[in-house]
């Protein structure tokens, strides 16, 4: 995934691989490999991209380890994963992350009962950012300048962002619905 996000970023940037790789002193053909995902970048490059597209790295980091499959590919959610912006949080105190959830980045308070019983108000679910999500899974989205945890529903002709509430309706995402994926939820501080 880190290579489509690179490819991306850098054709959003207008810039030319040859640019790319002139401003990184990386390879033109290793720049090439990366981006078709045949190849990692090691931090030293990815630190070089990151500062050439002039972008923050660690937003863009998070995308390192993850892969994205043809569904994903289909519904181009690359370009839902949100690498300008980081999430603003209110640091209430810290909370101890489960050894289960070891790709935990922030805790996040549950603040509605729209995803009642699965993640309760008042809870702290742990969040995976910038990471791919299959169906079914909880993330947090930005949608319409809101910031909503929901399922992801991945339907025939579009995506939805259920609540674990019926009479809650679903939103209804097309391909070219502007939202962001901001992360996957691993969990809750609640059994």
């Amino acid at each position: 995934m880190i290579g489509d996000m690179i490819a991306k970023i850098r054709k959003e940037k207008n810039m030319s691989k040859t640019e790319l790789a002139e401003k990184t002193n990386i390879n033109i053909g290793h720049l090439t490999h990366i981006e078709k995902g045949e190849r990692s970048p090691s931090y030293k490059a990815l630190k070089a991209i990151c500062k050439a597209l002039d972008v923050p790295y660690q937003p863009t980091l998070y995308t390192i380890d993850k892969s994205m499959d043809d569904v994903h590919k289909e519904y181009k959610l690359v370009n839902h994963i949100s690498y300008q912006n980081v999430p603003a949080v209110n640091i209430e105190d810290f909370i101890a992350c489960p050894s289960s959830m070891p790709n935990a980045s922030i805790a996040i308070k549950i603040n509605d009962d729209s995803m009642d019983p699965k993640l309760k108000k008042d809870s702290y679910a742990f969040l995976a950012i910038n990471t791919p999500l299959e169906n079914k899974d909880i993330g947090l989205f930005s949608y319409k300048g809101n910031l909503l945890v929901r399922r992801f529903i991945i339907r025939k002709d579009d995506i939805a962002l259920r609540a674990e509430k019926k009479e809650i309706e679903d939103i209804c995402i097309t391909k070219d619905d502007e939202f962001y994926i901001i992360g996957k939820i691993l969990g809750t501080n609640v059994d």
